[in-house]
């Protein structure tokens, strides 16, 4: 029986479960924009992953990107890597990064312009725990590459290089990625006059390689809030 009685009950019966269920709503849009939103891969690195003297749609990180936006269900790659950087000024970039792109994952790529300028490998390591800890405070996932030197500034020094890597992945609990220079610096045909970077013909292998070592650890976090 339609009475006005029984509209103002339903109405209040309304009312209530608006309330009672408004912040849950809000929740879960705020965790489903979050899932969107923050889709992303950021890769802070030097001039192996900024491609030094090469145009940067050449790049392993553009060429993966296209990968990946084919494949489907892998995040966006955004390259803010910057030739010639160290890891402090990696460290002083982030922030800014870190708020414009809002990553979901952060592949570290920084250390070897430290290691060939020789600094001391405790400071080295400092810098990158600390961008290690500035990319978890922003409720992201630090991913670590690890970097090794030409073997020309001496085994001591290189042993104790290589070693910040592993050690501070461990002690982070962070995921260590391997190095993709080890597989392309002992083709001379992928490697630039210098000797040190790779040339173009190298960037469809590094995406490629890349892509093997990446995928594996963004992909199962896909579904995550």
């Amino acid at each position: 029986m339609f009475t006005l009685t029984n509209v103002f009950t339903k109405m209040m019966n309304f009312k209530y479960v608006f309330r009672w269920h408004l912040p849950f709503l809000l929740l879960m849009g705020m965790l489903s924009f979050r899932a969107v939103a923050a889709d992303t891969l950021l890769i802070v690195g030097d001039s192996l992953s900024a491609v030094y003297r090469l145009p940067a749609n050449t790049s392993w990180p553009t060429l993966l990107n296209n990968q990946w936006k084919k494949r489907g269900g892998l995040p966006d790659i955004v390259n803010a890597s910057i030739s010639g950087d160290t890891s402090a000024q990696g460290l002083a970039r982030l922030p800014g990064l870190l708020q414009q792109h809002h990553p979901r994952w952060v592949l570290i790529e920084l250390g070897a312009n430290d290691g060939l300028r020789g600094f001391a490998p405790q400071t080295i390591s400092q810098t990158l725990g600390q961008i290690v800890t500035l990319v978890k405070q922003a409720h992201a996932e630090p991913l670590l590459m690890q970097i090794r030197l030409p073997p020309n500034y001496g085994k001591r020094y290189n042993d104790a290089f290589y070693a910040i890597y592993p050690a501070l992945a461990k002690q982070a609990d962070i995921p260590l990625v391997p190095f993709f220079m080890e597989q392309v610096a002992i083709k001379p045909e992928w490697m630039q006059d210098d000797g040190l970077h790779p040339n173009q013909a190298a960037q469809s292998f590094i995406a490629d390689w890349m892509s093997g070592k990446l995928a594996p650890l963004v992909a199962p976090s896909m579904s995550k809030p």
